[in-house]
């Protein structure tokens, strides 16, 4: 029951836009239950648009490794690494993200 009430209280703290609050708290839920996907979706949504692009990276690769047909999870890695400067390798999620209906 604490796992849930974490999780809502980081979507609010997305919610209105206080992304690095909502990191803190999202990354806790994670370490908790790292095969539930929601949180770790928010959780590099939150990285996103808090500029830690690295770290978004990463928790958008641990999403694709476990499910590679999680369309909004390449879709926002091919946006984080367009924000990097790597458009070779956005180009490729990018593409999959579309094939599977994401854009």
């Amino acid at each position: 029951m604490r796992i849930l009430e974490e999780y809502e209280r980081g979507r609010l703290f997305f919610d209105y836009g206080d992304y690095i609050t909502a990191a803190g708290i999202l990354a806790d839920v994670v370490a908790e239950v790292p095969e539930d996907v929601a949180p770790r979706l928010l959780l590099a949504r939150a990285y996103y648009h808090s500029a830690q692009l690295h770290r978004a990276e990463e928790q958008l690769r641990l999403v694709i490794d476990r499910d590679p047909a999680e369309h909004y999870a390449h879709l926002m890695l091919g946006r984080t690494l367009q924000r990097q400067s790597r458009h070779d390798e956005a180009r490729r999620h990018l593409r999959l993200a579309e094939a599977m209906g994401a854009c």
